[in-house]
C-alpha cells in the first residue's frame, strides 16, 4: 500500500497591516529559531543577513517616529525587504518540515489555519488574544462559560518550537466582560496561554495551548 503523502503546512504570512513592531517580534523569532536549526540547515536566505535587515528595520522605526518623509520612505522600503525574506524562508520551511508539525514549530514560523474561521474562539476556554496598548501587554479575553463564579488564566513563555514553558504565572480573573491585561512581558517572546473556570464542583480542566508573540 502506498503511504499517503503528508499535507503540507503553510506558515501564517498575514504580514500586510500587521504594525511594525508586531513585524519585527515575528521575524526576529524567526531568525532566532532557524539559526543553528539542524532541520533546517540549507536556509534560501543568508539568517545573519535577515538579522542585519531586521535590526535597520527597527532602526528606522524609531527614526521615523519624528515624521520625516524621506525616512518613512526607507522604513518602508526596509519593511518589504524583511517581507520578501520572510516569504522565502516561509515556502522553504513549508516544503523542508514535509507535513511535521513537530519540525515545523522549530522554524519560529506560526501555522496558517487550514479549516477554523477567526471568528470562532482560540481555545475551548480562550475566546481572543490581541496585543495591549503598551509595549509587553497583551489582552486575553476568556469564554464565558455558564454556571461559573471566576477563572484563571495561566501563561508562560514558550520553550523552543513553542514548546510547553516549564513555569507558568496564574491570574484569577472575576469577569469576561473586558479582556484581561497581561503586564511585563518581554517583547518579541513567544507566550503560551491557559485559561480555566471556576465552576461549583471545582475547576475544569486547562484549555488547551494558545501561543502568541508579545511586542
Amino acid at each position: 500500500m502506498a503511504k499517503t503523502k503528508e499535507k503540507l503546512i503553510k506558515p501564517l504570512e498575514s504580514y500586510t497591516g500587521v504594525a511594525d513592531g508586531e513585524l519585527v517580534a515575528r521575524a526576529t523569532n524567526i531568525q532566532a529559531n532557524m539559526t543553528g536549526n539542524a532541520h533546517f540547515a540549507n536556509p534560501p536566505v543568508d539568517l545573519a543577513a535577515l538579522k542585519t535587515a531586521i535590526d535597520t528595520f527597527s532602526a528606522l522605526i524609531a527614526e521615523a517616529l519624528d515624521g520625516s518623509k524621506r525616512v518613512i520612505a526607507q522604513k518602508n522600503k526596509q519593511r518589504q525587504a524583511v517581507i520578501t525574506m520572510l516569504r522565502l524562508l516561509g515556502r522553504y520551511v513549508e516544503v523542508t518540515s514535509n507535513g511535521d508539525m513537530a519540525v515545523f514549530q522549530t522554524s519560529g514560523f506560526q501555522a496558517a489555519a487550514t479549516t477554523r474561521a477567526s471568528s470562532e474562539p482560540l481555545s475551548e476556554s480562550i475566546r481572543k488574544i490581541t496585543h495591549g496598548d503598551n509595549s509587553g501587554q497583551i489582552n486575553v479575553s476568556v469564554r464565558p462559560i455558564r454556571g461559573a463564579q471566576s477563572y484563571e488564566i495561566r501563561y508562560g513563555a514558550a520553550g523552543p518550537g513553542g514548546a510547553t514553558p516549564t513555569m507558568w504565572t496564574n491570574h484569577g480573573v472575576p469577569g469576561v466582560k473586558t479582556p484581561f491585561v497581561v503586564t511585563g512581558l518581554t517583547p518579541a517572546m513567544i507566550y503560551v496561554f491557559q485559561a480555566r473556570a471556576l465552576l461549583k464542583t471545582g475547576y475544569t480542566d486547562w484549555s488547551d495551548s494558545v501561543t502568541f508573540i508579545c511586542t
